[in-house]
């Protein structure tokens, strides 16, 4: 059974209020959202909810078990503090996306803006076209894929992260260094590309980038 809503005729939150129910089965329908913000918010069910249209900022934030399809464009923030679950922009986001993520995987079709996956703590996020400057910024777990190029400061003070990037790279941040692609790597990038939909990438085409691991230590010559 699929319910539908139409924001342009009942109120955001009359929507989440709806999503937030206990026992939900249902699939969900959201029409004519008009760039709402805080859209499907905090949704904690294995539920599937598509929503037809531009979103504003923060769509599908805390997200838990729901798969979340956005057929349009998101703004800042989309799947912030993502814990479980998939959320799928089929345009592109804005500034942030993924940010603070936990787990679950955020697929972006089109491009990211900046901070793409800024303090990522576990989340895996695959990018179709490009991301903008300090993508990965303080990433500590999880993976960022980029099917197109990255922006400046790629990485910067990365902790645990893995990122691997197709395209060219403008600059890497502070701590951010190429590294050697192993087999499970390869391993890890194939699956994380079949599950976002591009199996058809070679992932030999792809480099990997982590951290060196220099900032985790105090250093005298690092002081002012």
């Amino acid at each position: 059974m699929t319910t539908t809503f139409d924001l342009s005729a009942v109120g955001l939150r009359e929507v989440n209020q709806a999503l937030h129910a206990p026992d939900l089965d249902d699939e969900f329908l959201i029409e004519n959202p008009l760039g709402a913000h805080n859209v499907a918010v905090g949704v904690n069910a294995p539920i599937k909810v598509t929503v037809n249209g531009h979103l504003g900022y923060f769509a599908a934030g805390m997200n838990q078990q729901a798969e979340v399809t956005i057929n349009g464009n998101a703004g800042q923030g989309v799947a912030e503090n993502m814990m479980s679950g998939v959320v799928h922009v089929t345009g592109s986001a804005s500034q942030s996306a993924g940010a603070t993520g936990r787990g679950g995987l955020l697929v972006i079709d089109g491009d990211a803006g900046a901070r793409c996956g800024i303090s990522l703590k576990g989340l895996d996020i695959v990018v179709g076209g490009s991301v903008g400057h300090m993508s990965a910024f303080m990433a500590q777990r999880g993976t960022l894929v980029v099917r197109g190029d990255a922006g400046d400061a790629l990485g910067d003070s990365l902790y645990e992260a893995r990122l691997y990037v197709r395209g060219e790279v403008r600059s890497l941040g502070a701590d951010c260094v190429e590294k050697e692609m192993g087999p499970e790597h390869v391993q890890e990038l194939a699956g994380l590309l079949k599950a976002a939909g591009f199996a058809d990438d070679d992932p030999a085409t792809y480099r990997r980038y982590g951290s060196a691991r220099t900032l985790y230590h105090f250093h005298a010559d690092n002081t002012y």
